[in-house]
């Protein structure tokens, strides 16, 4: 079937695209003929990473550059790097974000350091990341924003109380924006339930498998199976903004 939406020789920029959803969200995206464009965090070794992730895409026109959320100054750098490399950014995917397991009755678990940084990367990233891009994207004519959020967000469990916080606060930002940056950018959430990956540390095949019997569809979401929704954004959901689409498997119910 054919997409409603081509993304012939568009750009996408995601940010976090070396981790599990990022990288599944490279590939689909250029399948179907985007320029795709990665980011990592400094370092030898993370360089060559993303450059074999690059590397391996279907297409041309891709690369990868260093840039952390957290820090503006490389964001900007980032913009820059990517005018004058392409000289457009059509689509923004924000999958940055970490997380470690604190039970919930643990308060003391979540000391103030762990707090800001939880917010600094997982909440203020994403915006900032946003605020330094909007420009390029308003400019694309047709701009998109998809931020990588959490059932998390919703129903207020997940790997802890903060992580779950700084998701509810990126669905509210993703209403906050579509109303403000249309017409000319929408902005969508894409919300995962339990995901195979190694995102939260400690999480393996026995934390899926048990997760998996309290999912109606009785498996936990695959990376391509987040991608893809992320992907939908771009090809198939012209006429939707402000929206989280949740991809879990119905575990919120």
């Amino acid at each position: 079937m054919p997409y409603p939406i081509s993304l012939k020789d568009k750009v996408v920029l995601i940010i976090g695209g070396a981790g599990g959803i990022g990288a599944a969200s490279a590939r689909q995206f250029a399948e179907i003929g985007a320029r795709v464009v990665i980011t990592h965090r400094d370092g030898a070794d993370k360089a060559l990473a993303a450059k074999a992730l690059i590397d391996k895409l279907p297409g041309a026109g891709h690369a990868a550059f260093p840039a952390d959320v957290a820090t503006t100054s490389t964001l900007i750098a980032l913009r820059d790097a990517i005018t004058t490399q392409y000289g457009r950014l059509d689509v923004l995917v924000n999958s940055a974000g970490f997380t470690k397991a604190v039970p919930h009755a643990d308060l003391d678990g979540l000391d103030d350091d762990f707090i800001d940084r939880m917010f600094q990367v997982n909440w203020r990233g994403q915006f900032a990341a946003i605020r330094t891009f909007v420009p390029l994207l308003k400019a694309s004519g047709d701009g998109l924003i998809v931020s990588v959020s959490s059932i998390a967000g919703i129903s207020g469990s997940g790997s802890s109380i903060v992580y779950g916080a700084t998701k509810a606060g990126i669905d509210v930002m993703t209403k906050s924006l579509a109303r403000v940056l249309a017409p000319e950018v929408r902005v969508l959430g894409v919300s995962p339930g339990a995901v195979d990956t190694n995102f939260v540390p400690g999480r393996g095949a026995e934390f899926n498998a048990k997760a998996a019997a309290t999912i109606p569809l009785k498996r936990v979401a695959t990376v391509d199976d987040v991608a893809a929704a992320i992907v939908a954004c771009a090809t198939h959901l012209a006429y939707s903004t402000g929206s989280t689409i949740l991809v879990d498997g119905g575990r919120i119910l």
